[in-house]
């Protein structure tokens, strides 16, 4: 459990978010934009965040920052590889392990990938088969955590299953278990069951390192922004079209659950943030 934070300097906390959207309308950064200003009030201590326009500017952050949270974002994982930006991007990826590989770097810098980011990093990494999915996933979806999930304190206070908005084309499947044991990593969360389907679970959560953690799914994402989404016509029609009215429907009542997507928002990225910052501050 969290408890109020004593600042030795009176410093104000930095993050940088990495914005991979790529222009395109999103709820994504309004949500994590939110999420920062409710923690910093919570515990009344002064946050500034910076945003990074990855894709269409190639801009990174540096490592001045606390803590670091890289978004979802449009398009496929698979066919940018190579490009101006994700060498960008990984260029400064790789500038963070170096920082925290230095012992003499005693605060470290912790990092937040959020679906589209997850799945380049899982990638980046090797740690699974990314691939196209056989459809779209869509909707909010119960989260199954692994052994491992459990003693993690990013999903501190979240019950198994916890439930979480979903929205891809692809996904991470085939766990490497050698690379994940190199690199010190776990598997936190698979996705739902599907025993009607002959398809693999997908891998929903992991954590790479001590200081890197990734979701496939959108922590993120409140019930307002999600409900303005599909009350919007031509989405409600698209999703009707796809997955049917029930479908629909079902989405826009789990959306008043207080203990679905309200609860992980409320969360998971707080979680991360007590995490990432816990190491700035003296009780």
């Amino acid at each position: 459990m969290f408890v109020p934070m004593n600042f030795s300097e009176n410093k104000p906390i930095r993050i940088a978010i990495l914005d991979l959207y790529e222009g395109h309308v999103n709820q994504g950064m309004r949500c994590i934009r939110e999420l920062i200003n409710t923690w910093g009030e919570m515990h009344q201590c002064e946050v500034h965040f910076t945003e990074f326009d990855v894709r269409q500017h190639l801009e990174t952050p540096d490592l001045s920052y606390d803590a670091y949270i890289s978004s979802g974002g449009p398009g496929s994982p698979l066919e940018t590889e190579g490009n101006a930006w994700e060498q960008a991007y990984f260029s400064w990826l790789r500038k963070i392990e170096d920082w925290n590989k230095q012992p003499e770097n005693t605060i470290k810098k912790h990092v937040l990938f959020i679906c589209h980011s997850f799945q380049l990093v899982c990638r980046y990494y090797g740690i699974g088969l990314v691939c196209k999915r056989k459809s779209t996933s869509f909707g909010v979806f119960p989260i199954h955590m692994m052994p491992d999930g459990k003693n993690e304190e990013l999903f501190d206070g979240l019950k198994d299953p916890f439930y979480a908005v979903d929205s891809r084309d692809f996904q991470v499947i085939q766990p490497n278990y050698n690379r994940l044991q190199e690199m010190g990593g776990k598997i936190l969360a698979i996705e739902k069951m599907r025993p009607h389907v002959p398809y693999e679970r997908a891998i929903m959560s992991v954590r790479f390192n001590d200081y890197f953690i990734g979701t496939q799914f959108h922590p993120e994402a409140d019930a307002a922004g999600m409900s303005m989404y599909l009350q919007r016509e031509d989405k409600k029609q698209s999703v009707i079209e796809n997955h049917g009215e029930a479908k629909w429907q079902s989405m826009v009542e789990q959306l008043q659950d207080p203990e679905k997507i309200m609860w992980t928002n409320t969360h998971i990225i707080p979680n991360f943030l007590n995490q990432a910052v816990g190491e700035l501050v003296t009780y």
